[in-house]
């Protein structure tokens, strides 16, 4: 199956490429507990290929930026491939389709045959946007939004029409720039963007809505990512978008929740010793996925750490 995506994406071959998209039944992963967010740009055969293997706990297919014109059909199809090659995951994806009156709707009504976990908006602006995906978008899938214009700003408090507006995204440097703000003012020093972190992380909770901070575009300047991700969750945070492994090391480590992962480890360890028993070495819990002796030491190493 590989070997004919690859050999019909370099001839370009967009007719071959829509012939393996075949619509099929995913189980929807509707955890939404992620820390990390990791941008894939869903032309990229390379990345999409590793998905199962990122560390990662939310994967963004991303049709939007970075993807060219070009490209963009491409990366729809290709989009559409994954996710039938992926019918359960223990990742959440989510595809960030392009704005709504630049094709968003049409990927939507496309995308509704492959059952990705949840699809992201960019540049959304008001509740009657949000309304008028809900009635087109497939019941089963969530909806994401990316907070990153004035109107939307603007209008939070009123996004979240009802419960399958589960998550909102930061867009900070789209935003500064609608609002005509300078991207200088993005640092950790200055108050407005603490004020910002603060009002989108309060309303967001208020309406129990996900906050997702926003992405740090020097990913080599891992320092100053850190006292973000410092600040971050000093404030409430428990996730943030990233654009590189690195960076989501670095999330997973910072929002680790020790009473959960402590919890988990005590289950986990109940449940292999269970089937050990029964002298079943591997098996899939619907709740903590796979387990093998290899997890279960992981958990023995983190209760006697």
């Amino acid at each position: 199956m590989l070997s004919k995506i690859i050999e019909a994406y370099e001839k370009r071959d967009l007719e071959a490429l829509d012939k393996l998209a075949t619509p099929c039944f995913r189980e929807i992963n509707k955890k939404n507990s992620f820390k990390s967010a990791l941008m894939l740009s869903a032309n990229n055969i390379k990345h999409l290929c590793k998905i199962e293997s990122l560390d990662a706990e939310c994967i963004m297919l991303n049709l939007e930026d970075g993807v060219s014109e070009q490209e963009k059909p491409f990366a729809l199809v290709l989009c559409a491939i994954f996710l039938t090659q992926l019918k359960k995951c223990d990742k959440k994806l989510v595809v960030r389709v392009n704005a709504l009156d630049e094709g968003g709707y049409e990927e939507i009504t496309y995308l509704n045959q492959f059952m990705p976990d949840a699809i992201r908006i960019p540049k959304i602006k008001n509740k009657e946007e949000v309304k008028s995906v809900l009635a087109l978008l497939n019941d089963e899938i969530d909806l994401h939004l990316s907070i990153e214009t004035a109107s939307a700003w603007h209008n939070l408090s009123s996004l979240a029409v009802n419960k399958r507006v589960t998550t909102f995204y930061l867009g900070i440097l789209d935003l500064f720039a609608d609002m005509k703000l300078s991207q200088s003012l993005i640092n950790i020093e200055n108050p407005t963007m603490t004020y910002m972190l603060s009002h989108f992380l309060i309303t967001s909770k208020a309406m129990g809505v996900k906050p997702v901070s926003f992405v740090f575009q020097e990913f080599k300047d891992e320092a100053t990512f850190t006292k973000w991700i410092e600040l971050e969750k000093s404030m409430g945070y428990d996730a943030k978008g990233c654009i590189s492994p690195n960076q989501v090391k670095l999330v997973n480590a910072m929002f680790v929740d020790k009473e959960a992962e402590i919890l988990r480890a005590k289950i986990i360890i109940k449940l292999f010793e269970m089937h050990r028993d029964e002298g079943i070495s591997g098996f899939v819990d619907e709740e903590y996925g796979f387990i093998d002796e290899p997890i279960y030491k992981g958990a023995l190493a983190l209760l006697e750490g």
